[in-house]
């Protein structure tokens, strides 16, 4: 499903966080922390995800305030990159924090996309990407990995 208005997204980004979180529920720490996407765990994805949030979320303030939603001089095209930095980023907690910070900046982030107007949420305009991208995409794109992994664990 593609969302086209700001409640449409927002619905979505609720719900598709919803199902990320019960592809986790019931993992425990060595299941967490085993490498097998690539190099990366799934706390390196919980890590990386937090990243995003928290880089992003000033962006959607930035566009609620009616500027542009990228400082001068960064740039995101280099998504690899920036995937690296979050996931080498990830504080050394216990898988049960570092869920509960996901919990707080997936909450920050979606404050900062209420507060953008909701004429600015247009398909494939600046909003709208910051929230799908940083969000329902998101725990969807790795919600289905960590459910597909589950599966061939038969966990």
């Amino acid at each position: 499903m593609t969302a086209t208005t700001k409640d449409e997204l927002l619905n979505e980004a609720a719900r598709e966080y919803k199902a990320l979180h019960e592809a986790l529920h019931g993992l425990n720490e060595e299941q967490m922390t085993e490498v097998w996407l690539g190099t990366w765990s799934i706390r390196d994805i919980v890590g990386h995800m937090i990243g995003w949030h928290r880089e992003m979320a000033p962006a959607l303030e930035r566009l609620a305030r009616g500027e542009r939603p990228v400082p001068e001089g960064v740039s995101y095209d280099d998504v690899d990159a920036w995937n690296a930095r979050f996931v080498a980023a990830t504080p050394p907690a216990a898988v049960a924090d570092l869920l509960l910070e996901l919990d707080r900046t997936h909450e920050a982030f979606l404050r900062a996309a209420a507060s953008v107007p909701k004429e600015r949420f247009q398909p494939g305009r600046a909003a709208w990407r910051i929230v799908d991208g940083n969000s329902a995409h998101h725990y969807r794109e790795h919600g289905d990995q960590i459910r597909a992994w589950r599966t061939s664990r038969d966990l």
